[in-house]
């Protein structure tokens, strides 16, 4: 096992810094993949650009996602090693809020990785977990790697499937399979991002916590409330909007000088 690092309240980063540990606990218990830090790492560039703040295009998405959750037969929950590192007991209490299942998904994927991320879920509140019992398990022929084996009482007979921090060829599977795909991807040019019927362009750690409030509140709504606020939602625009505030955003930057101010006074 890794040193573990306290991190001071006091430094400059420390919200990242403990986001890190997370991962690099959850590398640790056999939770997270080696590429998920990587992962994580390009999406936290990203995040910088956006502020490391959660946007108006970013809720707005939220928004629809809850509608969309509401308004399903059957929603699941996919769960990944970081979303498990990262925010399992936010995720639990999502998924309950919106009567959706949680089913372990994985690309890098062995016996002991889906029974650790799966008790997660349970110490973290899950009454029922899928994804890891082997009889239950069905294969969705458009996809080749290990992410093609799903739970048939799950993502194989969903009608909408929440996958954040995804790969790409699965959730245009999933589309092309006739499922309603939601993921949150901070990077608006990834093929999740593009393929995903609604994109949350945002940190999964402030995207989940916001997402509950929302529920919360949108279950109170009427199915018809509920549909309106679909039909007003447009994956195109807000995934423009995302990368127009990034571009404004750097422009700003550039314009004002990127070497902080403070930095200029020590020669």
């Amino acid at each position: 096992m890794g040193d573990e690092i306290e991190v001071p309240e006091d430094h400059p980063r420390v919200h990242s810094l403990r986001i890190r540990e997370k991962l690099i606990k959850g590398l640790e218990k056999g939770i997270v993949a080696k590429a998920g830090l990587i992962a994580h790492g390009r999406g936290e560039a990203f995040d910088y650009i956006l502020g490391e703040t959660t946007r108006d295009f970013a809720e707005e998405a939220m928004k629809a996602a809850i509608a969309l959750f509401l308004l399903s037969n059957k929603p699941v929950f996919s769960v990944n090693g970081n979303v498990a590192a990262l925010v399992p007991r936010e995720y639990v209490e999502l998924a309950k809020i919106v009567g959706a299942e949680l089913e372990v998904n994985l690309f890098y994927r062995t016996k002991e990785r889906e029974e650790a991320i799966a008790s997660v879920l349970r110490e973290s509140g899950a009454e029922r977990v899928l994804g890891v019992d082997e009889e239950e398990r069905e294969v969705i022929k458009e996809i080749s790697h290990m992410r093609r084996f799903v739970d048939r009482r799950g993502i194989f007979i969903a009608d909408v499937v929440f996958v954040p921090l995804e790969d790409g060829d699965r959730t245009m599977a999933l589309r092309k399979l006739g499922k309603k795909v939601v993921t949150i991807d901070l990077n608006p040019l990834s093929r999740t991002a593009q393929w995903a019927h609604i994109t949350i362009v945002d940190n999964i750690v402030r995207a989940i916590p916001r997402m509950i409030e929302i529920a919360k509140e949108m279950r109170k709504m009427s199915k018809e409330e509920l549909r309106k606020v679909l039909e007003k939602y447009s994956n195109e625009k807000i995934l423009s909007k995302a990368l127009n505030t990034m571009c404004e955003r750097l422009k700003e930057l550039a314009a004002k000088g990127i070497i902080l101010e403070e930095v200029k006074k020590y020669p």
